[in-house]
């Protein structure tokens, strides 16, 4: 039985701990009833899964700011019927971007467990008494024990690093605090920046020496951390911690806690970048040890024809959808459940069933002109790409009859992009390989101006007319039977590990043939040629990727585009500093609700984004500052 069915078990596990209470303000209490739950192996093991419950959810993509506040999908804001996204508030994370984060009532309060946070404090005090108590019962043999206080550990961990960048500097929770505690002793002050991160990569050591490499036993262990997942996580911390939002960033220089101690770094520290760069060559090294390798695609069902350029979107969409893969480093057990969300309406039967497909998760034009040409730069460099004329209306052609409905009128920007941008992105005109038709010599198409795809009401509709295509499966198949092929939700894949270890060499040591390498592998797999090649042949500057700066540049936008939807560059833009610059423009899309093609393609904006300095760092709850004196609120707010 997999970990996120025992997760259950976590149930009566909460019922005996201060569920109600606040980690780091009240003493623990009920502990006598404790007892039990180490009164054997089974009832101790219920409980580290208890410590994994809020892990698990953390795939809930709602939950997520590096999702919800990227402004890679927005969710639109005059719908007759707000609460589609799972009642309401359930669109709260996208209202991140709308200007409505706040310190009385914060969205996203993972300090607190509220406004789609999770209480993260209380499941560190599981698992802090988890590893208090575990000596205790006398049938877990020592393979076992170490086995899972080095999970413990790793939970302890992450969620200690879910906090951290999000907070910045927190109080560090390291053992379960005594019954007999006084209140001085659990109201905690925050720790500096670099003791957090240090305190995090401490503990996933201690976890990594203890954890087995893979899972032997998928069917029943299936979501439990290894060695080889811990170490890719410590990798991903460092780099984090050498990044410019927390590696002697000036805006928070002046920040202090109560006992004056400046909480973050005042110079930047160079050799960050060369501790995250060892830290992804050996992470990448355990992964592939342990069998990771890029995805190849798996067919599933019947396949009436697919052609070559079909099978190449698949495997790039695949390596994220198809679970448990190889590429995949690190992957939740709860499958994602918007996909209803993700797609247009393609076919009368989906059309017919208004609840079927919702397709409210738009994408932002901005957002679908990040995806490279079929050159590999960026469009407003390729000089062989009309970026002037990219918003004029052009025909389907036989060419591109894989990606376009040939003889539909869709716009010029479509043409010639590279096969990322048709396997994540669907779009007026796009081919859909799948929704119940497998043969792309005749396949389901988008008509988002008159057709299937067009705005039913003021509450099943995309705001923008581009949908996140890359998060639904072909064999999923909406209609008046509804079939979902449902899959778990990844947080690291392979392809993500090559490019951060470039990105942090790059950082560390500036561009060398090792740096290209790590990005060609992932332009490959594209079907793009090597950066040097693309840079010198297509782009106007083709000088950029032999400076730090120019390279840097182009790292970002292929993680960006490698790792589109996945949840990853929310995070990734705050720790470069770059999120605020991205949502200083409006978000644009089409005319949706427009029934003329020529009406439908007028630019228009959904809404201006307000995203300021301070929101890079989440803030505490005022009421955590009252009922805790020794916390500091984070910075301006």
């Amino acid at each position: 039985m997999k970990i996120i069915l025992k997760i259950f078990l976590a149930g009566c596990i909460m019922t005996v701990l201060p569920g109600c209470k606040k980690y780091l303000d009240v003493t623990p209490d009920n502990v006598a009833t404790l007892s039990s739950s180490f009164s054997n192996a089974n009832e101790s093991q219920a409980y580290l899964f208890g410590c994994y419950a809020n892990l698990q959810q953390l795939a809930d993509v709602r939950r997520n700011p590096g999702f919800t506040a990227s402004g890679e999908i927005i969710f639109p804001i005059n719908m007759q019927d707000q609460t589609t996204l799972g009642g309401q508030g359930g669109d709260g994370g996208f209202n991140l971007m709308r200007g409505l984060q706040n310190s009385l009532n914060p969205l996203h309060n993972y300090w607190d467990g509220y406004n789609l946070g999770l209480r993260l404090w209380e499941s560190i005090r599981m698992c802090n008494i988890f590893l208090a108590n575990i000596h205790l019962p006398l049938d877990v043999q020592p393979y076992e024990r170490q086995r899972w206080s080095a999970e413990a550990k790793f939970l302890k961990a992450y969620y200690h690093y879910w906090l951290l960048r999000m907070y910045g500097p927190i109080p560090i929770a390291d053992a379960a605090i005594p019954i007999n505690a006084g209140s001085e002793e659990v109201r905690q002050q925050q720790q500096t920046l670099d003791s957090c991160f240090n305190y995090v990569i401490k503990t996933l050591d201690e976890a990594i020496a203890g954890l087995p490499p893979a899972i032997q036993n998928a069917a029943a262990e299936a979501g439990r951390i290894t060695s080889t997942i811990a170490l890719a996580v410590k990798a991903e911390v460092l780099a984090t911690q050498a990044s410019p939002l927390f590696n002697g960033n000036p805006d928070y220089v002046s920040f202090k806690n109560k006992s004056g101690q400046p909480l973050f770094p005042a110079t930047m520290d160079p050799l960050k970048w060369e501790r995250a760069a060892e830290a992804c060559r050996i992470a990448i090294d355990a992964a592939v040890e342990a069998g990771a390798k890029p995805y190849e695609l798996r067919i599933q069902g019947n396949i009436v024809s697919m052609s070559d350029q079909t099978r190449q979107l698949l495997t790039l969409q695949g390596a994220f959808v198809d679970g448990w893969n190889p590429e995949q480093v690190w992957t939740l057990n709860p499958h994602y459940g918007w996909q209803y969300m993700s797609m247009p309406r393609v076919t009368a039967e989906a059309a017919a069933n208004v609840f079927a497909v919702y397709s409210n998760f738009s994408v932002p034009v901005a957002t679908s002109e990040i995806f490279y040409t079929r050159n590999g730069v960026p469009l407003n460099e390729d000089k062989t790409w009309d970026y002037a004329g990219r918003y004029q209306l052009q025909t389907g052609d036989e060419a591109h009859r894989y990606y376009i409905r040939q003889d539909y009128t869709t716009v010029k920007g479509n043409f010639f992009r590279e096969p990322r941008y048709y396997s994540s992105v669907a779009f007026d005109g796009a081919t859909w390989f799948g929704s119940g038709n497998t043969n792309d010599n005749n396949p389901n198409y988008v008509n988002a101006v008159n057709g299937y795809a067009s705005p039913p009401d003021r509450t099943r509709y995309n705001a923008t007319g581009y949908w996140p295509k890359k998060l639904v499966h072909y064999q999923s198949v909406p209609g008046q039977n509804t079939v979902w092929q449902t899959y778990p939700w990844t947080f690291i894949r392979l392809s993500g590990l090559w490019l951060l270890y470039a990105e942090c060499l790059n950082e560390a040591y500036g561009p060398d043939g090792e740096v290209y390498s790590w990005i060609d592998k992932v332009r490959e797999r594209a079907g793009l040629p090597g950066v040097l090649e693309s840079w010198a042949q297509y782009s106007r500057n083709p000088n950029k990727p032999a400076t730090k700066e120019g390279l840097r540049q182009i790292i970002h936008q292929e993680r960006r585009i490698e790792l589109a939807f996945e949840g990853q560059a929310g995070w990734d833009l705050r720790r470069w500093k770059e999120l605020q610059a991205v949502l200083s423009s409006p978000f644009q899309g089409w005319s949706v609700f427009n029934r003329s093609i020529a009406g439908y393609y007028q630019l228009s904006t959904v809404y201006q984004p307000s995203f300021g300095l301070r929101d890079y760092l989440f803030p505490i709850q005022e009421y955590d500052l009252i009922t805790n004196s020794n916390l500091v609120q984070t910075p301006y707010w």
